[in-house]
């Protein structure tokens, strides 16, 4: 896979090969960043990716800010949007979960909050394209 990445989806199985592609990449310690509307598939995204790590039962962090797996490997995965300032992302200890080289991190909404996310990220941008179509941007920034 080369960087930038750009590349329309036209179905859920193509989504989902992505994901499988992009997992390949994935090593402890590495940041993704996840930004689209609503409904873009953000969260199903990083739920087929966690599924090639061998991780089920993956949902939306939207209210509860932060989800723990682990299986094989050790995955955060976060949700800014309910966060209201960022003083709230230190409060749930942001600086542990961007530090622990042990985890795969994953961060909806984390153009919210530019601020506190590392230089060195995946940053995957989703774009409704019509039911069945997103159009999926993946940089990596070292």
């Amino acid at each position: 896979m080369n960087f930038p990445l750009n590349i329309v989806v036209n179905s859920e199985e193509e989504t989902i090969n992505l994901a499988k592609n992009f997992a390949a990449l994935l090593n402890a310690g590495d940041i993704v960043l996840l930004n689209g509307d609503l409904g873009t598939g953000k969260t199903f995204f990083v739920k087929n990716i966690c599924a090639i790590f061998g991780i089920e039962n993956v949902s939306s962090p939207s209210f509860t800010l932060v989800n723990e797996y682990k299986n094989g490997k050790k995955i955060f995965h976060l949700d800014f949007y309910r966060i209201k300032k960022v003083e709230e992302l230190y409060d749930i200890g942001i600086d542990e979960y961007l530090g622990d080289n042990e985890a795969i991190v994953f961060i909806e909404w984390s153009d919210l909050y530019k601020e506190v996310v590392p230089k060195h990220r995946y940053k995957i941008n989703l774009k409704y394209v019509n039911n069945s179509s997103r159009e999926i941007s993946i940089l990596k920034n070292e």
